[in-house]
């Protein structure tokens, strides 16, 4: 098989790319667990903290891992499904939040600050939505690789962990489309009430993801297809970065709802392709808890947000830093002279 890597010129180019991808070394995550097991504490006792730091081993292939550079990419698009209703809130608000980020003025700064990361945002092509879902697809072949590829070059070279969010108005509805083509089930178990929709803008949700679904007809194993019917730009610029990252061992937190279904056509391609991943956060979004019960992950907190803009993830890179910090700093039984390692 033919290496393929980004830039990519065909979405054919996806499937293949997903299928060769590095793994995490086995025997770093070994090293790291017996590193664990020697630290003066009771085997386990630190629970998921103990967990993220054999996770991040394995991805930086080395018993002791470090974040040195920690980036956050926050892409944002606008979404041809509004013309349906599906959102309360016209589609300025997503320049005008995208705006209130690049002036530090959104709980992402703040969160990205405290935490010691390095926040950029991205917004793709915002005065140029794309088409309504229930009409013809959302993207062209070559709207879905131009946001691909933005994605996978915004990932920076030195980065050691990245941090994913999005800013989108009607992206929920995004999400849970993409969501129930990949996994199926009853559209309304998929859909939530996003940036506020009342009881009429929930079933105006359902009712335009079930009219989508009925038009695009791909299989749910076949993710780029769903990717352009269904997606939006900034899905597609999250796939492309956690693609990116995964060639380059980059571990990455993913936020909440809407972040995590945009990867979905890539765990249709390849369950394994998100080994790399974490969740930050669990949304109070029913769709979420649903999702990472299909992709086998388990978010990092549930801290009842719904926020969106990568908050959750951010607030996530805390708790990653403290489990490295343990699994570097403290001391071993043998070091501490204490008995009982």
């Amino acid at each position: 098989m033919a290496h393929v890597s980004f830039p990519l010129t065909s979405l054919s180019d996806l499937g293949a790319l997903t299928r060769d991808l590095p793994q995490a070394d086995v025997a770093a995550q070994d090293a790291a667990r017996d590193r664990q097991n020697a630290l003066t504490k009771p085997p386990g006792s630190l629970g998921r903290l103990e967990e993220l730091a054999v996770f991040m081993a394995g991805w930086q292939q080395q018993a002791v891992p470090q974040i040195d550079f920690a980036q956050a990419l926050v892409f944002a698009g606008n979404h041809g499904i509004c013309a349906q209703g599906v959102n309360p809130f016209p589609q300025e608000v997503t320049a005008q939040m995208v705006q209130n980020f690049k002036a530090g003025g959104a709980a992402i700064n703040q969160l990205c600050h405290v935490n010691d990361a390095r926040l950029s945002v991205i917004d793709l092509d915002l005065d140029r939505p794309t088409a309504d879902f229930t009409e013809g697809p959302a993207m062209t072949e070559a709207e879905c690789l131009a946001a691909l590829n933005a994605g996978a070059a915004a990932l920076h070279p030195a980065a050691s962990v990245l941090i994913l969010g999005e800013m989108g108005i009607g992206n929920s509805t995004v999400a849970a489309a993409l969501t129930a083509a990949v996994f199926g089930g009853a559209v309304q178990d998929w859909v939530g009430r996003g940036t506020g929709a009342d009881d009429e803008g929930v079933r105006r949700k359902v009712d335009a993801i079930t009219r989508g679904l009925a038009r695009h007809t791909a299989t749910p194993q076949d993710g780029a297809a769903i990717l352009t019917a269904l997606g939006g730009r900034e899905q597609a610029a999250i796939c492309g970065a956690v693609l990116a990252a995964r060639q380059r061992r980059v571990p990455v937190i993913l936020d909440g709802f809407i972040c995590t279904a945009s990867v979905a056509p890539l765990f249709a391609l390849s369950p394994a392709t998100l080994d790399h991943c974490l969740i930050g956060h669990l949304s109070v979004e029913p769709g979420h808890k649903r999702l990472l019960d299909a992709i086998g992950k388990t978010a990092v907190l549930d801290f009842d947000m719904r926020l969106g803009e990568g908050s959750g993830a951010a607030l996530a890179l805390g708790i990653l830093r403290s489990a490295l910090a343990c699994h570097s700093g403290m001391a071993t039984f043998a070091e501490a002279g204490v008995a009982g390692g």
